[in-house]
């Protein structure tokens, strides 16, 4: 009795892991004209590398800015650091 609980269970988990991706790539197989099928390959593909595609950085030249406020504060701090007496 445990076991087929487990096994609902297993197979309930797997079919929510599976990717709807999967699903839509399934349904081009079953397509019966070739260049309807096909059309569905392409687009399947497009979508596949416009989720693959890098997204290019909005603010480079904020987060350079910020980086090198940062790295002038962190000098600062540091040259502050130095001058405190350590063992007087």
């Amino acid at each position: 009795m445990d076991s087929i609980i487990v096994r609902c269970c297993f197979a309930a988990l797997l079919a929510l892991a599976v990717p709807a991706a999967a699903a839509v790539e399934q349904s081009c197989r079953f397509i019966q004209a070739k260049p309807e099928r096909e059309a569905c390959y392409k687009r399947q593909e497009d979508e596949l590398a416009a989720k693959r595609k890098p997204v290019a950085p909005a603010n480079d030249g904020l987060a350079l800015d910020t980086l090198r406020q940062m790295r002038q504060d962190d000098d600062a701090v540091y040259r502050s650091i130095n001058n405190i007496c350590r063992g007087c």
